[in-house]
């Protein structure tokens, strides 16, 4: 069947060219009259030059993402060589375990397709129509390859208005259980796949909350504590951790998951973070070890100067509420805002609170999130491990 083309400018021909896997609206020449959203299409150059394939969104200011440079056909075959190939990359790199991100989207070579593997469950985002018209198709592969007990549809994320499409979520295949289970170095964490936060957990800190258990001493402090997974990490080693949520139902969650893993030295308090800072500073507590992991605080660019404000508070207290010599575990997950100018808000923050801080560790999102070069997109998890002098 003949694919329908984009033609793309000298601008957009130079991004192609250097690599970069999305195409702006604005470098875009014109699209055929048979071009229809989440198509396959032939990207070309003002002179008709094959540059290679890209899905089409007609809604999104993306409005081409790449997908191969040759003219072979994005059939079956194709898909289901780039699942496996993605998802042989992840059981390389944990091979023992059973939870982790199976398709992470362009870094995989499947714009717009996200899988998370919890054991004998799925959970997947379709988040541009080419993925969403062949919903059926990746659910088959997935059966095929896994053999999933079930496969939830958590395609409820912000990005899919921007694609022109409704958020929904929902089961695809098996039955569900209103929790599961996996596991996290020691410990055991239950979350609700249809009714959690993203894809139900946040698989890209995994490797980063085992992490935090050789900092968990004396009291600790995890804030934006959601499930509970750098807390619960914490007091394998600390003395006392206080896990502040906001939300009630993730505080009752944290309650069930210490208790599943008996560490009764977790307290939950249902607070909002940036209040809750100011207060304990007021009040003169102090901590050993905290652990700043908030949402998104800007989902556009025109956000950028209010999350930095708002990430130079609570990491501003946090130095402030730490004994001398303690930890501070700090993320971000805004890809708005990069690791430099992440690190000169710590450095700001750091000169306001008069506290001398080193740099103990640069970390990021697992190895089950690879970076695609030529997309920072993909690299948007920072975190630093600090430690106040």
């Amino acid at each position: 069947m003949k694919r329908g083309t984009a033609c793309i400018t000298k601008k957009g021909v130079e991004r192609w060219k250097n690599g970069h896997p999305w195409i702006y609206a604005a470098d875009v020449e014109s699209v055929g009259d048979d071009v229809q959203a989440g198509d396959v299409v032939r990207v070309e150059d003002t002179r008709g030059w094959f540059l290679g394939q890209a899905l089409y969104s007609k809604a999104s200011k993306i409005s081409l993402r790449w997908l191969a440079w040759d003219d072979t056909p994005i059939d079956e075959a194709v898909l289901r060589a780039r699942l496996e190939a993605a998802d042989a990359l992840r059981r390389r790199e944990y091979p023992d375990e059973t939870a982790y991100r199976v398709v992470h989207g362009e870094a995989d070579q499947l714009p717009g397709l996200v899988v998370d593997r919890f054991g004998d469950y799925l959970s997947v985002q379709f988040l541009h129509a080419g993925t969403e018209r062949k919903k059926q198709l990746f659910v088959d592969l997935l059966v095929k390859h896994f053999k999933p007990k079930a496969i939830v549809n958590r395609s409820d994320a912000h990005v899919r208005n921007l694609e022109g499409l409704e958020p929904e979520k929902g089961v695809l295949f098996g039955e569900l259980p209103p929790v599961v289970t996996y596991r996290e170095g020691h410990v055991v964490i239950e979350v609700e796949l249809l009714h959690g936060q993203k894809t139900g957990a946040f698989l890209d800190q995994r490797d980063n909350h085992v992490r935090a258990a050789d900092y968990g001493v004396g009291e600790a402090l995890d804030c934006f504590s959601y499930a509970g997974g750098f807390a619960l990490q914490l007091a394998l080693k600390a003395k006392r951790v206080t896990a502040v949520e906001i939300s009630e139902p993730a505080c009752a969650q944290i309650k069930k998951n210490a208790e599943r893993n008996r560490l009764p030295n977790v307290e939950t308090v249902c607070a909002n973070v940036f209040d809750y800072l100011r207060d304990t500073l007021d009040e003169g507590r102090r901590f050993d070890t905290i652990v700043l992991d908030p949402p998104s605080f800007a989902k556009k660019k025109d956000d950028i100067a209010a999350a930095a404000r708002g990430y130079k508070e609570i990491n501003l207290r946090a130095m402030q509420l730490l004994n001398p010599g303690g930890t501070l575990i700090t993320a971000s997950c805004t890809h708005h805002i990069d690791e430099t100018r992440f690190e000169e808000m710590l450095d700001s923050a750091a000169a306001d609170s008069k506290r001398r801080v080193q740099i103990v560790e640069k970390r990021g999102a697992g190895r089950d999130h690879p970076v695609l070069l030529g997309l920072r997109e993909t690299r948007y998890l920072k975190c630093f491990v600090l430690r106040v002098l």
